[in-house]
């Protein structure tokens, strides 16, 4: 079973309220796809995580929004105690070993590329890559530059 559907089922299990299931599931996830995803997390309907979520680490207090694509080896979290952590917009495609960290914004249907590590904000319609990321694109046709549609089934 994928993480993110072990994580749907335990932020359920949290929102009713149902004591130690959420935890059950969450350590679950860790052990069937080796990856952190908190069920406090607020992850957006539509979201999927390139295979089955394996080596993600999402911070409990991130916001995810709706119809994004996480691959492998995704880090989204804080930075040097800080008590702000990333805020992802709907439509964002998160290449394989990306890292966003700190209090971070990445606008709605951006790119971030693989093993980009963005520490500033990024505006909407955007590519980013690099260490640290850097715009390479403005003004983007999400739909264009990759198949986030159909991952998404949108």
């Amino acid at each position: 079973m994928s993480a993110i559907k072990l994580y749907r089922i335990a932020r359920k299990c949290y929102k009713m309220h149902i004591p130690l299931l959420p935890k059950i599931f969450y350590r679950l996830i860790y052990l069937i796809n080796n990856c952190h995803i908190h069920y406090m997390t607020d992850i957006g309907e539509g979201t999927k995580l390139g295979y089955g979520g394996i080596g993600v680490v999402i911070h409990k207090d991130a916001v995810i929004g709706k119809n994004c694509v996480i691959e492998s080896n995704v880090t989204i979290g804080g930075r040097n105690n800080e008590p702000i952590v990333p805020v992802i917009g709907d439509r964002v495609f998160i290449g394989t070993g990306a890292r966003i960290l700190g209090n971070v914004k990445i606008g709605e249907n951006s790119i971030i590329g693989a093993n980009a590590v963005v520490l500033k904000d990024v505006p909407p319609n955007c590519s980013v890559a690099g260490v640290p990321a850097k715009i390479l694109h403005s003004d983007i046709d999400i739909s264009e530059k990759c198949n986030i549609d159909s991952i998404t089934n949108r």
